[in-house]
């Protein structure tokens, strides 16, 4: 038999951690402006982190107040508050994360595999991956950004990898695309499944060379041959990767002819000659094209799905409606545009017009003159035949206070099924109505953007749970949109 007493021990290396006597390492965090020293043992740096041991063995001694060997460390890329948290877990072992901001433990997981804490940062980053996919997604080209720093994070890499192959234009078309690491865009490059067509991918790769090197001139034809060898040097990782005898004939002499250049000059032979006799053997090895997924994309995910939602909300309200964590790369749903107010207008009758007869719907509204967005699901068939108070337990309310923003989200379920929804006799006044006026669209001149008489009511009634505005001011919206989910069949 043994026994065991971590906490005991993890409580007194914790308080040797404020021994300021017998310590022998100083080290130095943060900027100049924000600069704060800490003391430590090199015993424990040492057998803690492989990096603190490494780093000790080259670093200068000087003698301290008690004649001590005082050996001092300076980290200016870590901040105070996140080293504090490091040196904690250093000797005690543990990491309090239940007031800590998901940006906050991001940069932890960050530092920590710097450090080469590898413990640490292996349970962080299975932590993102597993629990906080959505964030992960919605912040993509910083996360990527972050992770190639040490380039040490392979799970995480490969996780955001897939992501990008499926969803290229959420790293492509970020507008910080062109601040991406070196090591980041090759990574990018190697995908097989990269989902983006071959002379697309060259676009953004020259798009991102030419941005390393803003002093070349805008127009290609000023360009002299030491501006084509600077472009051809910055690509030198990324121009191997191109799968160019799968470009069209067509897009090769509109798009790669311009630069051949930069090219090799058997590459660019061997490219032509394809172009003209593709049976013909060549010296170039030929990359096989990049596979295409189908199943894999889910029709919902475009650009156009919704004026008002991003992927985030839908994968957040779906993930409401079955009581189950959230799942941005596989939403259970799919996400199909019946109305759109700015498309379809905002007349009352038009939405009884239009989604009579449909169930499983979301109603998503735009505050006007805020950044809110409110809405309620509803199980059940809207029915512009019917009127009075509709039953159901399974209806909900909700709201964004920032459009990008999901943290900040409320969602009110139903608490008296008997009032859940109430198809009004007026409906040439009334739109959908959640509750007694908990959440409701109205409009006496039948348009919901020119009446404030939209409301979302604390009602005396309690059928839902909580207000989901902090006001019951009447509002005008800016527009609206009412989907229909289907079971996603990419999905299990």
């Amino acid at each position: 038999m043994s026994f065991k007493f971590f906490d005991k021990l993890s409580h007194d290396f914790s308080e040797l951690l404020n021994d300021k006597e017998e310590y022998n390492i100083i080290i130095e965090v943060g900027q100049e402006e924000n600069k704060k020293t800490f003391t430590a043992h090199s015993a424990i740096l040492r057998y803690r982190s492989s990096y603190f041991n490494k780093k000790l063995s080259n670093i200068v001694t000087s003698n301290g107040d008690n004649n001590n060997i005082i050996k001092t460390i300076t980290k200016q890329n870590i901040s105070a508050q996140i080293f504090e948290i490091i040196i904690k877990y250093i000797y005690g072992g543990i990491i309090d994360t239940e007031n800590m901001d998901i940006k906050t433990l991001f940069e932890l997981m960050i530092v920590a595999n710097e450090l080469e804490l590898e413990e640490l940062s292996e349970k962080l980053e299975n932590y993102f991956i597993e629990s906080r996919a959505t964030w992960l997604k919605t912040h993509l080209t910083f996360v990527y950004h972050s992770i190639f720093k040490n380039n040490k994070l392979k799970n995480l890499e490969n996780f955001c990898n897939d992501i990008i192959a499926k969803h290229p234009n959420l790293i492509f078309e970020s507008t910080e695309f062109t601040s991406l690491r070196e090591s980041a865009l090759v990574s990018i490059l190697k995908l097989d499944n990269l989902q983006l067509k071959e002379s697309e991918i060259w676009d953004y790769v020259i798009k991102w060379g030419t941005a390393q090197n803003p002093s070349l001139p805008a127009k290609l034809e000023e360009w002299t041959d030491e501006n084509i060898m600077t472009l051809k040097t910055t690509l030198q990782q990324c121009l191997p990767l191109i799968r160019y005898f799968h470009i069209p004939n067509l897009e090769v002499m509109n798009k790669i002819r311009p630069y051949k250049k930069i090219l090799d000059k058997q590459l660019w032979n061997d490219l032509k000659q394809h172009l003209v006799l593709p049976d013909q053997p060549i010296e170039t090895i030929i990359l096989p094209p990049r596979s295409v997924l189908t199943q894999e994309l889910p029709t919902r995910v475009n650009e156009s799905f919704s004026t008002i939602i991003n992927e985030e909300h839908a994968a957040v309200i779906s993930s409401w409606i079955n009581n189950q964590p959230t799942n941005l790369i596989n939403n259970p749903y799919e996400f199909q545009l019946l109305l759109r107010g700015s498309k379809d207008g905002f007349a009352p009758k038009t939405f009884w017009d239009i989604c009579h007869g449909h169930a499983n719907t979301i109603v998503v509204a735009r505050v006007k003159g805020t950044d809110e967005i409110v809405g309620g699901f509803n199980p059940l068939f809207w029915d512009k035949t019917k009127d009075g108070w509709i039953k159901t337990n399974e209806s909900f309310i909700f709201s964004f206070n920032k459009e990008s923003n999901t943290q900040n989200s409320i969602i009110s379920r139903i608490k008296n099924q008997n009032y859940a929804l109430r198809y009004p006799y007026f409906k040439d006044n009334y739109g959908p109505t959640f509750g007694d006026y908990e959440f409701v669209m109205k409009s006496d001149i039948s348009n919901f953007t020119l009446d404030k008489k939209n409301a979302c009511y604390s009602s005396s009634f309690n059928n839902y749970e909580k207000p989901i505005r902090s006001t019951s001011d009447e509002f005008s919206i800016a527009d609206y949109e009412i989907f229909t989910l289907i079971k996603n069949p990419a999905v299990e």
